[in-house]
């Protein structure tokens, strides 16, 4: 007889949902190892004590964390994703008919919620990871790369010139995008960078070919004298082969041990990598002796090059192995290079062949070495896995909060898939050594007090 399945929408429904998440999936371990009611005290203050509920803290942090694990960048639709699995509806506690927060909902308590907020979840989920094993501390990486932001060329406006008396709107944090004022962001560059940059726009005119293939209002944009209405805080910033864009400026740190995001903050894309190092590397010390742990290696690029860095690296005791910069490259010790092939060594033992040329400030080339993708490539997994291909939403408070999470998920998928194989070694290794002293002992023992059946004594398992 045929079978013919028909479906009724019953009332009542009774469903577990640990009969049919299986124990092994992602977000049930998860559910099981991560503990977030820690933020139940951390948020109170934020709330009021009447009104309608807001979504629980927890709850929107599990969302959020959802959204970078499966790389979904849109509330909209993470919402959507939550609702049509099971085991993300179970991760932050959802029944089949509850119905899951409105999209909008997660946007305004993201806004709402403090940088420091974000930045204790990191470090509660970085100190997991140290428990497991993961983190040396010893050895660090830092490195940068531009993130887009969330607004166009096109929108750019120019600022009008600094008049007397008047206060530059462009460093109100009360109104950053410069509303109060009808003429918008006041020019605060000194006059001899901005004869500077206009001598260099008119060159950049005469010899169209020079603009490298870019477009050429991109190249006569300048954060000296142009701004982001729809995101004051993003700056034009372009990377090596790539066309000029609105970006933020993205420094990381990482443990080598087993490349555990040990530190990740938003910093303007016009700041230079040398800028930002003395700031990373002292909250990067601050959060490893939290943890009991002590950094004595920092590695890094020649962008982090200057002599005060080197300075400072030496007055907080860590050896910084940093490449020189400048157009004369000595040996470096961690650095080797080998003229044959025009190519050096990291500690790491990946190669930095030569790639292209780059110009200084002073109009000399640069060889510029750089290791592929596939070598360095935590900063790719962020970007193509984990939400972070572009900053979207506004200001540098937002834009640290959306590295953190990605940071933050990248750990826990880490923590999630690391298995310690060294304590296995270390029982066989204790149980060889007390083998060995029960051995020991016993022979002292036949020493003290021999007798006809001295070697007859000794068991088979300690000869």
């Amino acid at each position: 007889m045929q079978g013919r399945k028909i479906f009724e929408d019953e009332k009542k429904l009774f469903f577990s949902f640990p009969a049919h998440v299986p124990e092994h999936n992602f977000y049930r371990r998860l559910k099981q190892q991560l503990d977030l009611n820690f933020l139940y005290e951390e948020t109170e203050e934020y709330y009021g004590r009447c009104g309608q509920q807001s979504i629980d803290p927890v709850v929107f942090f599990k969302l959020c964390l959802v959204g970078y694990l499966e790389n979904i960048t849109s509330d909209r639709k993470l919402i959507e994703r939550c609702s049509l699995r099971l085991d993300l509806l179970y991760f932050p506690g959802y029944h089949l008919d509850e119905p899951l927060p409105w999209h909008s909902t997660l946007s305004r308590t993201r806004q709402l919620l403090p940088e420091a907020l974000f930045e204790l979840l990191f470090d509660r989920v970085f100190s997991l990871c140290v428990e497991k094993g993961m983190v040396s501390g010893d050895a660090q990486a830092i490195d940068s790369a531009p993130v887009k932001a969330n607004a166009s060329m096109d929108s750019l406006k120019l600022k009008q010139a600094a008049e007397s008396g008047s206060m530059p709107l462009a460093n109100n944090e009360n109104d950053p995008a410069g509303k109060e004022g009808k003429s918008g962001q006041y020019i605060t560059a000194p006059d001899h960078q901005l004869r500077k940059l206009e001598k260099r726009q008119e060159n950049l005119k005469e010899s169209p070919g020079s603009l490298g293939g870019h477009h050429e209002k991109a190249q006569l944009l300048s954060n000296k004298t142009h701004y982001s209405p729809t995101d004051p805080d993003a700056r034009i910033s372009v990377k090596p082969g790539k066309v000029r864009r609105l970006n933020y400026h993205c420094s990381m740190a990482v443990d080598t041990a087993k490349g555990v995001i040990s530190h990740i903050q938003a910093d303007f894309a016009d700041s230079r990598d040398s800028q930002n190092l003395p700031a990373i590397t002292l909250k990067l010390q601050r959060r490893l002796t939290d943890n009991e742990l002590h950094m004595q290696d920092l590695l890094a690029d020649g962008g982090f090059s200057n002599g005060s860095n080197y300075a400072f690296l030496e007055q907080r005791k860590v050896t910084g192995w940093i490449p020189m910069f400048g157009k004369y490259k000595t040996e470096i010790e961690g650095f080797p290079y080998d003229p044959e092939k025009d190519q050096f060594t990291c500690a790491a033992g990946k190669v930095l062949p030569f790639k292209t040329y780059d110009t200084n400030a002073d109009g000399g080339l640069l060889k510029v070495y750089r290791a592929d993708y596939q070598d360095c490539k935590i900063f790719g997994s962020l970007v193509n896995y984990y939400g972070m291909s572009k900053v979207r939403v506004r200001g540098k408070a937002g834009a640290h909060k959306v590295m953190l999470m990605a940071a933050i998920a990248f750990n826990l998928r880490k923590h999630m898939n690391f298995e310690p194989v060294k304590v296995k070694s270390m029982a066989i290794a204790l149980k060889r050594e007390l083998a060995q002293t029960f051995k020991d002992l016993f022979l002292f023992l036949i020493l003290l007090f021999p007798n006809e059946n001295t070697e007859s004594q000794v068991p088979t398992y300690l000869t």
